[in-house]
């Protein structure tokens, strides 16, 4: 028996979602009470978030499909100052007009995730108030609330003194900002919960004292854990770079991919967190053994694939890994890239992100890692004019076992 009166709750425990929580006892009741509404922010630091950010977007929707109100925040006024946890530098400041950019790009990947139809959910932007603070006003009405002392003490600060590392004024006011967020979410909206991954705990808990202290309001703290690999990786990166969730940035064909090369002892973890499949299949599809664990493989990055980019782009590039690594096709739905017909096959790799270098292609080509048309190539200084074209006009070209694109040389 669950001991959790809420779906929501129990949800996010069975699922693997829980790390630190102000009052879970209290929280867990309230959900159970009514619909209750729960914020989580993000930054805008770049055009696209990564999939590192999945976890928390999850969350926003088990907690609308549980029936309560996500509020998706933009950070248009933190961003200017720039969050210093888990960071050993201060981060680039980026201008207004970049952060609108970037904010314009971000907002795109909640629509597949949550519904915004009438009060369903709602997308903020903290610029809207932190804007608007003097600072003077701001230091008297808040300031106060918050020690040096207490601020001293959370990771995001000791990380860097610890380290020795700068933690600027401007990057000092950060928490404070943060804990503003909350209390004008609570205040607007009725916001009572704030979620984010564990590196947040300092930022969350400033914002639900703030509540209390100012407003005499009570509020809540959650959040996951970090979520690395198997073999310790952080999520949210390959050897390729972020992974990204835009599909501008990234192809829904390499989205799949990510997922389908997981690690054999996260597939059951990924499943819970990433995907809405019943416990009981996750059950079976983990207990998996052997070679069967690729299948298990195979609908994880199905199913992450349908949430993000749709049910047909996730099918479509299940047939085109198929197609490519089990049948030796060079399907119509893998990545295509443009190259010069007079241009080394070494440009082509460089071009399909396989390598950064001649000098690393040619060392790949040297340890076999190098084929075009299913055959090895050794010298990849030959022109892409000397290779066969399919009836289509296009080469199909590997790096190693997993990395394959179409080349359609002009």
């Amino acid at each position: 028996m669950t001991p959790f009166k809420s779906d929501f709750v129990r949800v996010l425990s069975e699922r693997g979602f829980i790390h630190q929580t102000t009052d879970l006892e209290a929280l867990d009741a309230a959900c159970a009470e009514g619909r209750i509404t729960a914020y989580i922010g993000f930054d805008a630091t770049a055009s696209s978030l990564h999939v590192g950010s999945l976890v928390q977007i999850m969350m926003l929707r088990w907690l609308q499909r549980t029936g309560h109100r996500p509020i998706v925040l933009m950070g248009g006024g933190t961003t200017k100052v720039g969050d210093p946890s888990g960071k050993d530098t201060q981060r680039s400041m980026l201008s207004v007009e970049q952060i609108d950019a970037n904010i314009a790009g971000i907002k795109q990947a909640f629509a597949p995730f949550l519904s915004f139809e009438g009060d369903d959910a709602l997308m903020a932007n903290n610029a809207d108030w932190l804007d608007k603070l003097g600072y003077v006003d701001f230091l008297r009405e808040y300031g106060v609330h918050f020690t040096i002392n207490r601020m001293l003490t959370f990771d995001s600060v000791k990380l860097r003194l610890d380290r020795e590392q700068p933690l600027t004024f401007l990057e000092f006011n950060y928490m404070l900002m943060q804990a503003v967020d909350f209390l004008e979410l609570n205040r607007r909206h009725g916001c009572v919960l704030q979620m984010g991954g564990s590196d947040q705990w300092g930022n969350i808990i400033n914002g639900v004292e703030l509540c209390r202290r100012v407003d005499a309001k009570s509020a809540f703290g959650l959040t996951t854990p970090l979520i690395t690999t198997a073999s310790g990786a952080k999520m949210g990166k390959s050897a390729e770079g972020a992974v990204w969730l835009n599909a501008d940035r990234l192809s829904p064909y390499d989205y799949w991919q990510f997922w389908r090369n997981t690690e054999d002892g996260d597939v059951g973890r990924f499943l819970r967190l990433f995907t809405e499949l019943p416990l009981d299949e996750i059950a079976r599809l983990e207990a998996l053994q052997g070679a069967e664990i690729n299948e298990a493989k195979k609908v994880l990055a199905t199913e992450a694939a349908a949430l993000l980019h749709g049910r047909d782009a996730a099918e479509q590039a299940g047939a085109a890994a198929r197609a490519a690594f089990e049948e030796g096709r060079a399907s119509q739905d893998l990545p295509t890239i443009e190259a010069l017909a007079t241009e080394g096959l070494h440009d082509a790799l460089i071009k399909a992100g396989f390598v950064t270098s001649r000098g690393e292609a040619r060392r790949l080509a040297k340890g076999g890692g190098v084929r075009v048309n299913d055959g090895p190539v050794d010298d990849v200084d030959q022109p892409l004019s000397g290779f066969p074209v399919s009836v289509d006009g296009v080469i199909k070209l590997a790096a190693g076992k997993k990395k394959i694109v179409r080349v359609r040389p002009v």
